[in-house]
């Protein structure tokens, strides 16, 4: 079968329909065949293999499990990153069709396997084709998940062993259109950040709160104290997050407890906004606690940083949108509190990260979860007619670019 949807634009290019086929079932056999961060063994060697098949010079072992291909062009001094993250999540699939995950406990649910497949067939049709000056370096990044994949392989050497005028990503959006994209300049997706407070006051019998100093309400107090950062001490116009998701303490219904844990996230768009949460929270723990009795230990730390985009490399790939799906199908990015670890690799080069519509989930299968197809969700599914849409904005963007000059 080959993919004819009506709402696909009309400048996919062919050769990647007439391979819809041969993409759709290598997405679904990594689909069927999950594998969490810095495990994507079979993964890695399944791309390292197949872009070797195809004449594509392949490195491997950045950042413990990434690949990269090098596809070259005609002569040229110009070159650019193409990304697609491989990893899976540990969770379980409700789905049943015949390329659910084979391995409990682990599900492609956020879409890795089809950003995979899309930059796949782009890089199969970049090295048949070679139209184009310069080079193309395809980056497969582990670990996106939570492992800060993007880091390690800056890390291990990914832009100066493969030095590249800027690097390009896109991922898979749930509830819009099949044929759109969405884009935005500046920052896009938050900074990804977690506390852990713990409280120690004195632990005494529950009918005798008097002889010991009780942790508990000095939590709720924090709780509801954080916020006021959020509306006191920031500006109205920038945003953040603090929640806390975890509060965890005794033992008994009538023992006051010794301690208290508090654990949450804390999302910001900017540095300087997560500076201001971070060194609030920590002084606010600091004397609320005192003023109770209590002591606390704060711990902080910076996970993954936000995501903000180059603003000539983001209209770059906005016109290049435009060319492939038409401007009534090119939105504005809405920014999301999410975080993405592409953020690494755009503290270091210019770039753009980008998002394509997948559809409200009719294209599941027979055998589907009841669930929602929403991203994270156990229900969902990567639409595959995205592959030949996805594969020709790559193949259309690194021939613009480099055609820069």
């Amino acid at each position: 079968m080959t993919v004819t949807r009506a709402e696909l634009p009309p400048t996919i290019l062919p050769e990647l329909l007439e391979q819809a086929d041969a993409m759709r079932a290598f997405r679904r056999d990594i689909h069927a065949h999950p594998e969490l961060c810095f495990e994507e063994e079979r993964t890695a060697d399944l791309i390292a293999h197949t872009l070797r098949n195809w004449g594509i010079e392949v490195h491997t072992g950045l950042g413990k499990t990434g690949v990269v291909g090098v596809i070259k062009g005609r002569p040229g001094k110009r070159a650019i990153g193409l990304r697609a993250d491989m990893d899976a999540l540990p969770m379980t699939e409700h789905n049943s069709f015949a390329h659910a995950s084979r391995h409990q406990g682990r599900m492609h649910a956020c879409g890795h396997d089809g950003h995979t497949a899309m930059l796949m067939a782009a890089a199969q049709h970049l090295a048949a084709s070679r139209n184009f000056d310069g080079t193309v370096y395809v980056v497969f990044q582990p670990a996106e998940e939570g492992g800060g994949g993007a880091r390690e392989m800056i890390r291990d050497g990914l832009f100066t062993r493969f030095p590249m005028d800027a690097i390009f990503g896109m991922h898979n959006w749930p509830g819009m259109a099949v044929g759109e994209f969405a884009i935005k300049s500046g920052p896009c997706f938050a900074s990804s950040n977690e506390f852990l407070i713990t409280i120690r006051g004195k632990g005494c019998h529950g009918a005798m709160p008097h002889l010991g100093v009780d942790p508990v309400p000095i939590a709720c107090q924090l709780v509801q104290s954080f916020q006021t950062i959020l509306t006191r001490n920031m500006r109205p116009i920038e945003t953040g997050v603090i929640s806390v998701t975890m509060i965890e303490a005794g033992e008994a219904t009538n023992v006051i407890p010794e301690s208290v844990t508090m654990q949450g996230t804390v999302r910001t768009f900017t540095t300087d906004t997560l500076d201001l949460i971070e060194n609030r929270m920590r002084e606010m723990t600091q004397h609320v606690c005192a003023a109770f009795g209590a002591t606390a230990d704060f711990e902080f730390s910076r996970n993954y940083p936000p995501t903000i985009n180059h603003p000539a490399e983001t209209a770059f790939a906005r016109q290049v949108m435009c060319e492939v799906a038409g401007a009534d199908k090119v939105r504005e990015f809405e920014p999301t509190m999410g975080a993405e670890d592409f953020s690494y690799f755009l503290q270091a080069q210019p770039g753009a990260y980008f998002v394509i519509g997948n559809g409200d989930g009719t294209h599941r299968e027979s055998g589907h979860g009841l669930g929602p197809c929403m991203l994270h969700n156990p229900s969902y599914d990567f639409n595959d007619e995205l592959i030949p849409l996805g594969a020709t904005l790559w193949v259309k963007l690194a021939q613009r670019w480099l055609a820069q000059g």
